[in-house]
């Protein structure tokens, strides 16, 4: 254990697919945890999700980081013996498959809490353990659509459409991190382990608190400040926000709209928001008729918040992400270039060829994994031949 890497010697089984379970176990990675991932044949199938580079993708790099990897056949009969091992050895368990698959592949909670009392137990599904969707996939778009996120994120062509962030499988991974954590802390005093549920669809809810509470009492989205907003320019788009009284004199001093602030309908941002049509429509004229440069030197001067729209070439290439050392360019197997990989916030930054840095090939780690439980190199090679582990 160390200030800079506090999980050195925890140790975790990781089960799960995809996004939210892998990447909850990529941060106890990045805090000095020795991460297994066990994954089938084919790997996890996040390792296939968009454009694909040997047996990795973008989705399959960032929520693996730091991990080692086995492959195992969890039908086979003589599986069970080998994770059991590595249960057995370990703090935490991550799995996040639909509820009742993984009690029939033998890896319930029950049973590990008898194989292992210690072990923290970390389920992820998409729609919680009980109700009448809890045995439905859930992928991130779909809960998006679920939760009410879509419906708030309605374009100008009046469609609700979905963000590509991966949002809610993100802030599930979160929650789910923040968990462990708590849970590992209060085993020092309590030599016991517990279950931690989560589901896309509660953490998808806890994210949007703020947006979801307003929504239920106050029906669809107005602006929270006028004439705030996103604004096209002769070459691109400019976000603004304008919220207090001072901020808004900034404004119509700085582009000519001093006739503005003797308007009784803009003396406070309650009252702008009541004429939020008005304001934006003027704002949408004015921008419309010079450069985003141009119009970022003027409110920036003025000290208006204000933002060009990027790009993410135009963000990872900004001198003030290289400046905080936000982004790390990490070669990746089966990727002839390197990454641009965001660096965490709270863990060391990462750098290039130290383990904490690689997302496993499949499979990469099985021999390793399995010499530390016990297993010869004879008895290894059997598993292979029986189509145990690969």
């Amino acid at each position: 254990m160390s200030f800079e890497r506090p999980y050195e010697g925890i140790r975790v089984v990781d089960m799960s697919q995809g996004v939210a379970g892998p990447y909850c176990g990529m941060l106890l990675a990045q805090h000095g945890a020795d991460v297994i991932k066990v994954e089938p044949g084919d790997g996890d199938w996040a390792r296939s999700l968009g454009q694909e580079y040997g047996d990795h993708s973008a989705f399959s790099i960032a929520a693996n980081l730091g991990k080692r990897s086995i492959v195992a056949d969890l039908k086979h009969k003589d599986s069970r013996a080998v994770i059991d091992r590595l249960i057995a050895r370990a703090d935490v368990f991550i799995e996040g498959f639909r509820p009742g698959v993984i009690d029939r592949l033998g890896y319930g909670y029950e049973r590990l809490k008898a194989l292992n009392p210690s072990l923290i137990y970390v389920s992820v599904s998409g729609f919680g353990q009980t109700g009448p969707m809890r045995e439905r996939p859930a992928m991130d778009p779909l809960l998006q659509a679920f939760t009410g996120f879509m419906s708030e994120n309605t374009g100008a062509d009046g469609i609700p459409h979905r963000t590509p962030l991966i949002l809610f499988d993100m802030s599930t991974a979160l929650y789910a991190q923040q968990a462990v954590a708590a849970a590992l802390y209060a085993r020092r005093d309590h030599n016991q382990g517990r279950r931690i549920d989560l589901s896309l669809m509660e953490a998808a809810a806890a994210v949007q608190a703020i947006r979801l509470m307003d929504g239920y009492r106050e029906g669809p989205y107005r602006v929270a400040s006028a004439p705030s907003g996103t604004f096209k320019t002769q070459d691109g788009w400019l976000q603004m926000i304008v919220v207090k009284n001072t901020e808004f004199e900034k404004l119509c001093n700085a582009v000519g709209w001093q006739d503005f602030l003797a308007d009784p309908r803009f003396e406070s941002n309650l009252k702008r928001r009541e004429h939020a049509d008005f304001l934006i429509g003027e704002a949408r004229a004015l921008f419309a008729g010079g450069t985003t440069a141009h119009w970022q030197e003027v409110l920036t001067d003025a000290g208006v918040q204000n933002e060009k729209v990027q790009s993410y070439r135009d963000f990872v290439e900004h001198p003030q992400i290289a400046a905080v050392e936000g982004i790390a360019w990490l070669e990746q197997d089966g990727s002839d270039e390197a990454w641009p990989v965001p660096n965490m916030p709270g863990v060391p930054k990462l750098k290039p060829g130290d383990p904490h840095a690689v997302s496993p090939s499949l499979g990469r780690h099985s021999r390793e994994i399995l010499r530390e439980v016990g297993y010869d190199d004879r008895a290894i090679e059997q598993l292979v031949k029986d189509g145990v582990i690969a």
